[in-house]
């Protein structure tokens, strides 16, 4: 999996893994025990979608900023551990380009919100 960063709008990196084939966004963050503090997940798709997110198997809490084709923030939310169906799903207010997943807290914390730019920057070039 190809990793790389996330550069939102004022300045804050998050380092990801790029999950960019239908096998890698299944899989997403399931089973890992914890994540480093500016670590995430990008989930990078060809064109807008509007599939909704879910937590099954995830074992910890996570936030989720959800970016249009513009580049900008559409949508935040913060998503629960579930290891038991039926699990929630948490959709994005419209259609999305790609969505970032990072600590519970991590988009708050780094000001980033509604409107706010990501820009994906691959660690091999």
């Amino acid at each position: 999996m190809r990793q790389g960063a996330i550069v939102f709008g004022g300045g804050d990196r998050l380092r990801v893994r790029i999950a960019e084939t239908e096998a890698e966004r299944a899989a997403g963050l399931m089973h890992v025990m914890a994540l480093a503090p500016d670590d995430g997940m990008a989930f990078v798709f060809n064109q807008p979608v509007t599939d909704r997110f879910w937590m099954k198997d995830t074992l910890i809490p996570l936030s989720v900023a959800f970016v249009g084709e513009d580049g900008r923030v559409i949508s935040l939310s913060d998503m629960d551990p579930c290891t038991a169906e039926p699990c929630p799903t948490y959709p994005a207010s419209g259609p999305y380009t790609m969505a970032v997943e990072a600590n519970l807290g991590w988009f708050r914390d780094h000001h980033v919100s509604i409107g706010s730019t990501a820009r994906l920057e691959p660690a091999d070039g």
